[in-house]
Formats: C-alpha cells, structure tokens, sequence
C-alpha cells in the first residue's frame, strides 16, 4: 500500500524519505553492538533538520487544501501534486499534527477533489499524538450531506475506528450516536458503522426503537456478524429489551479496518520512543515494554498537546467537584490508589479496553467490579486480537513474532495480577496449540497454560454468545466458572493435553521441565480457585456448587493422571534423568496435599513409572523429596479415614479403597528398601520389585537383600562413607557393617543433620521400632 503511494509522488521526496529510513536502519544494527553516540547525534540532528523543513512545507500544503477549488484534475495540477506528496511525506515519516485533520478531512470529505485524491488524504491521516475530536465531529457532518462517495465514507469510517482510542475527547462524540445509528440503512458502511456504534454505546444508548431496528435488519440481512455483535452488547445492557436467543458459535465479528494506517502509527510511534531521552513509566513494578502503538499498548496517558493539555489542566482543577457528581471521571488523571477509591462509581473505561491491560488501577478495578460491559468489551477484544495476530496461525504474521510475544508477556502479567486466567486466553490456547511449533514464544504460552480456568472440562463458550453473557452476569463470586456446560473428557483432552503430549515426548529435556512446571501451577491456581470461591459461597449459591464440585474433582483428577502418564512415558525416554525426576516430583509435592491443604476430597497416587525410578535411583535430594512426599500422603489419608463419618463430610466423595490399597504397596516397598532389607520378597505392588531368591541370587551380588537400606542405597552410600570417616578416620577398608545397633542410630542423626527432613518425618511416621539397639525390626502402618 505504502509503496503504491510512494511511486505516484515526485522523486524527490521519496528518495528523502528512503534514506531516512537507511540512516535508521544503520543506526539500529550499530546500537546493538556500541553505544555509537555520535552516530545517535548526526541521526538527531538530521531529524531536527528534516523535521524543519516539513514544518514549513505542510503548512502550504495545509493552506491550500484548505482553500482548493472544486474538481482539480491531479494529472494537470503540479501544484496539487506537489501538496498532496508533502503531506504524504509527512504523515509517513513523523504523523501529522493536530491541526491539520480538520482541514484534510474537510476536504476529502467534501466532495471536491477526485476519489483518488480524498482516499490519498484519507490513508494519509497519521497522527503523531492525539486526533481532535472537533475535526471528527465536523467530519461526521460531512458525511450527513452525502458529498462524497460511499466508498470514501467507508474508508473514513475504517480511519475512524483504527485511530479511535487516540481521540483526545468523545463527549461529542457520543452525542452524535443517532447519526451513527442511522447509517445502519446503507448496507455497504454498516459492518463499520456497527464497529464504531459498538465502541460509542452505553448504557443509555440502548433504546427500545433501536433493538426494534437492528432486529428489522436483521430478518432483512441474516445473522451477520457485525449485527449479532451489537445485539450481544444491547442484550447485555438491557436484557430485558432483547428477548432472542444469539448464536454460541465464536466468530470474527467485525472486519478488521485498520488498513494502511496500522503499521505506520506504530513506526511513528517507535521512532518517538527510541529518540526519546525520557524513561518509559512502570508497568506493574517493572520496565514496560517498547510501544509499537499496537492497540493492545495503547497509553492511557494521552500525549501532550495544547487542546487536550488544557482540558486535562481544567479538570484537575475542579475535580474536587467531580467526585461529588455523577459525571464520568476519566481514566487519565487516575494515577493513585485513593484516586481510585474516591471514583469508583464513576470511573469510565476506555472504548477499547485493550490499554486496561497495562493499567494496575483498573486491573484493580475489574476484579471488584460488577459492570458486565467491562468483562464483555475486554473479552471481545482479546479474543479478536489474539486470533489475528497469532504469529503461526496467520501466515502474513510471522515478521511480528517479537511484538506478539511483547504482548502475551503483558497478558501473562495481568492474569497474575488478577489471580485468574482470561476466557479469551483459554480459547486461544485451545485454537492455537494444535499449530504451535513449541519454540514461538514459549515462555509466554506456557505461562498461559498454567492460568487456564478452572472451568476447562467445562465447554468453551464465546463471551458475546448468551452463554457467554450470563457468565458475566452471574455473581462474581464464581466467574465465569461455574455455570457453563459440561463436556466429555475426550473433548477437553483433544483441546489441551493432545497437542502438549504430541510437543512434550518429541521436545527436548528443558521443554518437558517447562511444561511440566507449567502444569504444577495449573494444578495450583485450579486448587486456590476452588479453595477461595467455595470457602465464600453463599448459602443461596450451595445447591449450585455441590451439583459442579463433582466435575471440579474430575477436571482436576484428569490432570493429575494426564501428567502421571506424560512423566512415565518422558523417564523413559530420558533414561530416568535426574533433572527431569525433580520436576515431576514438585509437581507431586502439590499432589500429596490437596485434601488437607486445599479442602478437595482428592488423592491419586504417583503411578509405578514414576515411584520406582525414584526410590532405586542415584539422586539423595529426590529419594528426599519422594520420603516427604509419602509422608505427606500418610497424614492426609489418615486425616480422611478420621473424617469419613462425619456429617460435616460430603458422602459422595469418599477415596477408593484402591488407593489406600496402592499406598500401603508403596510404603512396603519403601520400607523394605530403606529400613528392613526385604523389598523383594514384601513389594506385592504389580510392578514391583518382587523377585525369587533363585533369580536374585543369579546376579552375583552377595549381599543384595542390603543393597537398597540406608548404608547401601546408591543414593545414600556417599553419606555412609562420610560418616565411616568421620567415626572412624583411621579405618580406611570402609567397613559399611560396622553401621550397625548404637551407631545405626548415630548415622540417622547424621543423616537428619546433612538436611534429609523428608527421610526423617517419613521414618518417624511411617516406622516403628520396636527397640532403639536394633534396626532390624520395623514395620509400616496399615490404613
């Protein structure tokens, strides 16, 4: 687009405008490797210089669009040729000032020059800090007069909605509502005027006369998207003037109208910031990412300029009388935490409710506020940003990976802010991870697994369906969460852990950690969620939330086993990696606790794939770690065998005498191992370590019913030697049996002093010894 305008401008100008973007691209390579500041000088000065010159080249240019005469042939006019290629060049390269959007969209949409002319102006309308609302406003009331043609109204609209956010005011804007709405009729501009009516509508604006018309157009129409999309937002507003019921299916709702403008705001954009001696403010206690004016970066500090500075000075000084009115306080002189305190009631978020992400203030906003429009507008646009910018979803994209990843960072940060995961997020992982390759921002959507909610086995559902709407409207004491529809495991299975299965066994080793330490906090924040909202359910909310719990306990369930057949299935593959073990047993530390800790009547085993190559592995701090963790699963099966016939309990969800059954296995085991030397004659778990004497002895290990206690276990001999030498430091044959009676005792001191709380709680707990000068006789608890 850019070059065929470039190509229809004097030479001149466009080999300028060429080397200025040579010189910046020369400075930029030089940057990353010196401080180069000389070179950042010669770039500055040049700038100074340039920006001289087209200073005083656009004003003509200005003047005379502003009083141009009708119907200028641009073939015979080099005076028209020459203006309108300065005011390219200008709004390419540094945006055009405030000023000059009156006059241009004046005069594009007045009809007097060609189509060709008014669209180069239109596409032309770049702004380097804010647009006027007065020049929207004017321009709104050429299109009532129908001066120009529709496909120029179109594009004007399309400019409209893509520069939305960066107009300084929309008082009068909003009041220009019916004007919008009565373009509805012209079926060609009615995709954008819906787009734009979507942006400007409250809750005032929803009228009975007006429902009555979308639903006119929409028996004459169909079900067009942009339609359903206002009817979704109206229903919304006032449920009770929208009686019909919308189509569930997710769906692009508007066309996407940022056209030629998109790309060159955010160059004008990164330029300001790179030549910009000022630091950028702080986003949620760290640096915020370079803007590209994308619009999920939007500031909410609006740029300086003499007509919004003026505003802004006005009504701090009066804002003592705006908090004690009913006005709308606006969102750019929030700055402190009481400021949000004092205008709770009257704060009014922006149109676009992308730059909310980059706001703590009205992060802390949205998690106490009941106002569905701003889950509703939040959610809309998320999920239609996510899906067009997607790097390997949309093909044309991929040049984009390093500002994708920018912005899933800043989504990755709001979410931890709130302490719960975006709707739109969670759909967004479903639709992408099928294609995601598992380098492309991996951190970022690992991250973003890990705060899926914990209504995932409960259906997707579009946020601007009537599903998705009573969602919001729900009590916020369960969001979003509670009241959606149950689907089958094999559904939630084919969204989530298929693709991450598929990546996981064919990844390397760091790639299993990360994933798995992903899903260790899905596992986390699924168990606070249930944990906070059940603690403080109401009574009226009781019957609701006994009748989900069940389905709440098998997502969760899913989970865990998804997790125990991925880390079986991944120690094979890496032959029992030690770093790979430590991750799988953080994410059973979690596991071991959930009754106790987080108040789910739940507890799964580790499978045999996981316990066995810990337990006769090499590595002390894991063999540790697997102590504790029995440990752990002995107190909360203890505490539930207590509390299974108390009324306080919920009698549906008792455990499976099978997992008791499988600890009692697992703790025989372990104590054979560790303590009483008779692991394979006592492990009666199927996969266990069970073996006759005949083929034991075939192995030619003299002493192997000792090979795996405490002295001999390839994970503890290191300690036992350190102990030999420190009792005995002139024996040098390192006699293991010398490790016996009273100095058995001293080497579990021992032990226990070298940090193996984990041996000593489950050795406490779980053994009992029958005289303190023997260690021979032990035995477990039976549950």
């Amino acid at each position: 687009m850019l070059r065929k305008k470039n190509s229809k401008t004097p030479k001149e100008p466009f080999q300028h405008h060429q080397k200025s973007q040579s010189d910046l691209s020369v400075w930029l390579k030089v940057g990353r490797i010196d401080p180069e500041k000389s070179v950042q000088d010669h770039q500055s000065l040049n700038d100074q210089e340039n920006n001289s010159k087209q200073e005083n080249s656009l004003e003509p240019a200005l003047n005379y669009f502003a009083t141009v005469q009708d119907r200028v042939s641009l073939k015979r006019s080099s005076a028209l040729q020459r203006h309108l290629a300065t005011v390219e060049s200008v709004a390419l390269q540094r945006g055009l000032p405030p000023e000059a959007f009156n006059v241009l969209l004046s005069t594009a949409l007045s009809g007097k020059l060609a189509d060709t002319v008014n669209t180069r102006l239109l596409k032309s309308l770049i702004p380097n800090s804010v647009v006027p609302e007065t020049s929207v406003v004017s321009a709104v009331s050429w299109l009532c007069v129908s001066k120009c043609s529709s496909n120029i109204q179109v594009l004007f609209l399309r400019w409209l909605i893509t520069v939305f956010d960066l107009i300084d005011h929309k008082e009068d804007l909003r009041a220009l509502y019916g004007f919008f709405f009565f373009f509805l009729q012209e079926e060609k501009m009615c995709p954008y005027v819906c787009h734009v009516l979507y942006l400007l509508t409250r809750k005032e604006n929803v009228k009975p006369f007006r429902v009555r018309r979308l639903l006119d157009l929409q028996a004459k129409m169909g079900m067009r998207p942009h339609l359903q999309a206002l009817l979704s937002l109206y229903k919304l507003l006032r449920p009770e003037l929208v009686s019909i019921t919308l189509p569930a299916k997710t769906k692009i709702y508007f066309k996407n109208a940022e056209g030629p403008w998109k790309a060159a705001i955010r160059t004008i954009r990164q330029r300001k910031l790179e030549n910009s001696p000022v630091p950028q403010p702080l986003f949620l206690g760290t640096a915020r990412p370079r803007s590209r004016k994308r619009k999920w970066n939007a500031q909410l500090m609006i740029p300086a300029s003499s007509t919004n500075r003026s505003h802004l000075e006005g009504v701090t000084g009066k804002n003592t009388d705006l908090y004690s009115t009913d006005e709308y306080f606006p969102v750019e002189l929030l700055q402190t935490f009481p400021q949000l305190l004092q205008n709770i009631h009257h704060l009014e978020f922006p149109s676009r409710m992308g730059s909310v992400l980059t706001n703590p203030l009205l992060l802390h906003y949205m998690n106490c506020t009941k106002d569905e429009s701003v889950y509703l507008r939040l959610y809309y646009w998320l999920g239609q940003t996510l899906q067009e910018e997607c790097t390997w979803c949309v093909v044309e994209n991929g040049q984009n990976e390093e500002e994708f990843r920018d912005f899933l960072e800043i989504l990755c940060r709001a979410q931890c802010f709130l302490h719960e995961g975006l709707l739109p997020c969670e759909e967004f992982l479903y639709r992408s991870l099928p294609l995601w390759d598992g380098l492309c921002c991996r951190s970022q959507i690992l991250r973003l697994v890990s705060w899926i909610p914990l209504n995932s086995s409960f259906g997707m559902c579009d946020p601007l369906s009537e599903a998705g709407q009573c969602l919001i409207l729900k009590d916020r004491i369960c969001p979003q969460m509670i009241y959606r529809l149950l689907v089958s495991f094999s559904e939630m299975k084919s969204y989530l852990y298929d693709p991450l299965a598929q990546l996981f066994f064919t990844s390397s080793l760091y790639f299993k950690c990360s994933v798995l330490e992903s899903l260790k906090r899905l596992l986390q924040n699924w168990l606070n969620w249930q944990m906070v909202h059940l603690d403080s359910a109401t009574d009226s909310q009781t019957h609701s939330l006994n009748t989900t719990f069940s389905g709440l306990v098998n997502t969760v369930a899913e989970l865990i086993h998804f997790v125990g057949m991925i880390s079986t299935v991944a120690l094979r593959l890496e032959s029992n990696h030690t770093f790979l073990l430590y991750f799988i047993l953080e994410f059973y530390e979690t596991v071991c606790d959930i009754y106790l800790k987080y108040n789910m009547p739940l507890l799964i085993m580790p499978p045999a794939g996981v316990f066995y190559p810990v337990l006769l592995g090499m590595d002390p701090v894991n063999l540790n770690q697997l102590c504790y963790i029995m440990y752990r699963y002995r107190a909360n099966l203890v505490a539930a065998k207590e509390n299974e016939h108390s009324e306080k309990e919920i009698q549906q969800f008792r455990f499976s005498s099978e997992t008791y059954k499988e600890y009692n296995q697992y703790i025989t085991a372990m104590v054979g191992c560790l303590w009483t030397s008779n692991a394979f004659q006592k492990d009666t778990h199927p996969q266990g370590l069970q073996m006759d004497d005949e083929l034991l002895n075939k192995t030619g290990v003299k002493e192997f019913k000792t090979s795996f206690n405490i002295v001999y276990h390839p994970a503890m001999i290191g300690y036992a030697v350190q102990f030999l030498q420190q009792a005995w430091p002139d024996d040098t044959t390192f006699n293991f049996s010398l490790i016996k009676g009273k100095k058995w005792n001293w080497y579990l001191e021992y032990l226990y002093a070298k940090g193996l709380e984990g041996l000593k709680v489950f050795i406490e707990s779980s053994i009992s010894r029958v005289s303190q000068a023997s260690h021979s006789k032990a035995g477990n608890t039976k549950m």
